[in-house]
């Protein structure tokens, strides 16, 4: 039979999109006092892969990424993601959220992010969240899966998570 053992630690990343770039600081003042500072954040890319939010968010919108330095427990992530999700509610406007939060955790094998939406890829956390291995890592680099969303499987994408990976194997020793 084989011994349970705990799970390290995981390195929390959060992906935002909005086309209200001083939304970006605004809502990352208020993830840093809940989870600390910040060792990376992306530059500024497009959010262009997708229409899908096009009727509530409007077009042009632009994508950031941070990692903080506190690492989390995995289970956790789905109070993180409840969190950024009463932060959308509080960030929005007249009903319609203003901007999107996307709370994952990196660990040295693979990206997972948390969702509300079920589907057959996903694992039930609780609370009504789902997390889903979105980038495996695997010969030096994360790859995606066949499920993984179109920005996640760009080059620029696969850049950032492969730093925010050196960041945390450091981190680590």
């Amino acid at each position: 039979m084989s011994k349970a053992k705990g799970h390290k630690p995981a390195k929390l990343i959060v992906g935002m999109f909005t086309n209200r770039l001083g939304l970006f600081e605004e809502a990352l003042k208020v993830l840093e006092k809940k989870y600390g500072p910040v060792d990376y954040k992306s530059p500024l890319l497009p959010f262009d892969k997708t229409d899908y939010y096009k009727e509530e968010f409007g077009k042009d919108l632009k994508r950031k990424f941070y990692s903080f330095k506190k690492l989390i427990e995995a289970e956790d992530l789905p109070k993180v993601k409840i969190f950024a999700n009463n932060l959308e509610k509080k960030l929005s406007e007249k009903g319609n959220r203003s901007i999107n939060l996307d709370p994952g955790y990196l660990t040295p094998a693979k990206l997972v992010l948390a969702t509300t939406k079920d589907y057959q890829h996903r694992i039930y956390y609780g609370k009504g969240i789902y997390g889903e291995v979105t980038l495996r890592y695997k010969k030096k680099s994360f790859i995606p899966w066949e499920w993984t969303y179109p920005d996640y499987r760009t080059e620029e994408y696969i850049e950032i998570f492969n730093h925010i990976r050196k960041i945390y194997m450091e981190q680590l020793k």
